[in-house]
């Protein structure tokens, strides 16, 4: 009698498809703080998306207007990703 081992590798990835950023909640950068001056605004803020019911930018590209409550979905991947790239520190959750 012979005998196989087999050896099962298994990764975990994100795999974002076609409208799932429609299910996440996104980062969006309303501004910079340069090491040598004050806060510069980049006309990206949400709260005044909200209130004006204009479009704004996630890190990851997506364009919309926001309305939901973002607490009840999951962070976006992509946006986590570039996030932490940058260094920032994002909330635990």
């Amino acid at each position: 009698m012979s005998h196989v081992e087999t050896e099962l590798i298994v990764t975990s990835t994100t795999q974002v498809d076609e409208g799932d950023h429609e299910r996440f909640t996104h980062i969006v950068l309303d501004g910079y703080t340069p090491k040598d001056g004050d806060f510069v605004p980049l006309d990206n803020s949400v709260v005044g998306a909200m209130i004006n019911a204009t479009p704004v930018r996630a890190l990851c590209g997506k364009v919309w207007v926001p309305g939901r409550d973002p607490q009840k979905y999951p962070l976006c991947p992509t946006c986590k990703e570039i996030a932490e790239t940058m260094g920032w520190s994002l909330p635990a959750g």
